[in-house]
């Protein structure tokens, strides 16, 4: 097990590229089961998700190779339409198999899925979604097993707007026989990649983009050569360390209006924030200002931040109130910014960062993915040391950290350690 060794102090700067968006590129992978033949995708992020949900379709059968960034998969030879615990346990986006195997295959056994640990994410509206559409439904000993000879067009409604359950029902969809009406689809720029790709292969859907989906059945699809969007997690957690460390950064490979949420608030907190087609510079050369944010659905400020903000928050002036409407319970990290000198409180769904006092550098443990990254930017701006166990959190959806870190000035050793 890996642990980094983060020295604090020092200002970012200078240029980094943003990798692909890793949960863009778990929802992208599984559409090689919807057709036959091999498929390219570019812009693809090298981290441990990736390297699960390929052994996971490597297990299924399919061929897969990566070079730089450029993931080839070839689906010719299917040899089995279960997704087993041993992957799945791993990865809650393991799921995203589901809805291609019933379509294509009219069967599918998978396993219920893990991940990250901030509350319950309940699977209902992925198994909902498939029953609508003819899916004969069983949930035995941990697997959801799942028979149609061929799905039917229906209309379904998501009762919340759900980025997972969006991705299997409309990956389902284009295969389903007749016309398909979905309603409050989750709109996150990574369903859009996801919908715009199959609609490059062959399906068809219209109202890409918006929270109705109208889909017409097709035989089948064809491969097709296609590209990844930016990570825009990946690209708020390089903005924010920029602005916490009173740096100046430039990102390269980015797509700046799906980061409108996260650069609007910087800008609040008294950030300069230069913003090209591709690129988006952030300078800090001020004590930032307590801003406040509550982490919604899309466009709005993304949950999968609310940690690295709670950690810009400590070098603020004056308290911020952090709000999460989607997975309230998502505070873990809060006891280990404590131990670097954090003063936060914590509430029903939110919690209070009190900024500017000083961190000083601690042993502190990674609690999920997010979390991770927070510890990482709180390390940067302590006095001294601070050691991070269990980062395997954080290699799950951030492609050599340390490394692009490195990039930009900030010193960060990993470590082998027999710690867990």
């Amino acid at each position: 097990m890996d642990k980094f060794l983060v020295h604090g102090g020092v200002r970012l700067q200078g240029s980094v590229a943003i990798s692909g968006a890793k949960n863009a590129s778990l929802a992208l992978m599984p559409t090689c089961l919807l057709t036959n033949g091999s498929m390219t995708l570019r812009n693809t992020p090298n981290n441990r998700d990736l390297g699960t949900m390929s052994r996971l379709l490597g297990s299924m059968g399919v061929g897969m190779s990566l070079e730089g960034d450029t993931l080839t998969l070839d689906s010719s030879n299917i040899t089995s339409h279960e997704a087993p615990y041993e992957h799945v346990k791993q990865m809650r986006a393991s799921i995203y198999v589901l809805g291609p195997l019933v379509a294509r295959y009219g069967e599918a056994r998978v396993s219920l899925p893990g991940g990250c640990n901030f509350g319950p994410r309940p699977v209902d509206l992925h198994l909902k979604g498939l029953e609508k559409l003819g899916a004969q439904i069983e949930v035995s000993g941990g697997y959801i097993i799942a028979t149609c000879p061929r799905l039917q067009g229906a209309h379904f409604h998501f009762d919340i707007s759900s980025v997972g359950a969006s991705v299997n029902v409309i990956s389902a969809a284009v295969l389903a026989k007749g016309h398909t009406t979905l309603t409050n689809v989750a709109i996150e720029p990574e369903v859009t990649n996801l919908a715009m790709m199959l609609l490059q292969m062959g399906a068809k859907i219209s109202g890409i983009g918006t929270t109705t989906l109208e889909i017409e059945g097709v035989d089948e699809l064809h491969p097709v050569v296609a590209a990844t969007i930016p990570d825009r997690i990946e690209a708020a957690t390089f903005m924010l360390a920029a602005a916490m460390t009173k740096g100046d950064v430039t990102l390269t490979n980015v797509e700046p209006e799906h980061l409108d949420a996260v650069t609007q608030k910087l800008i609040d907190s008294g950030a300069t924030v230069d913003v090209t087609d591709n690129t988006i510079r952030v300078r800090m050369d001020d004590t930032p200002e307590a801003v406040d944010i509550t982490a919604s659905i899309y466009p709005g400020f993304p949950t999968d931040t609310q940690a690295q903000w709670a950690a810009y928050m400590l070098t603020a002036n004056g308290a911020s109130r952090i709000k999460d409407t989607i997975y309230p319970t998502r505070f873990g990290y809060v006891p280990e910014l404590q131990r670097l000198g954090a003063h936060i409180e914590t509430g029903e769904g939110y919690c209070v960062v009190k900024g500017n006092h000083k961190l000083t550098g601690a042993t502190v443990m990674s609690s999920d993915l997010r979390a991770s990254a927070s510890l990482v930017m709180a390390g940067l701006a302590a006095e001294g040391q601070t050691e991070i166990l269990r980062v395997y959190h954080l290699d799950r959806g951030y492609e050599k950290l340390e490394a692009k870190l490195g990039g930009l000035g900030a010193v960060i050793e990993r470590h082998r350690t027999e710690e867990y």
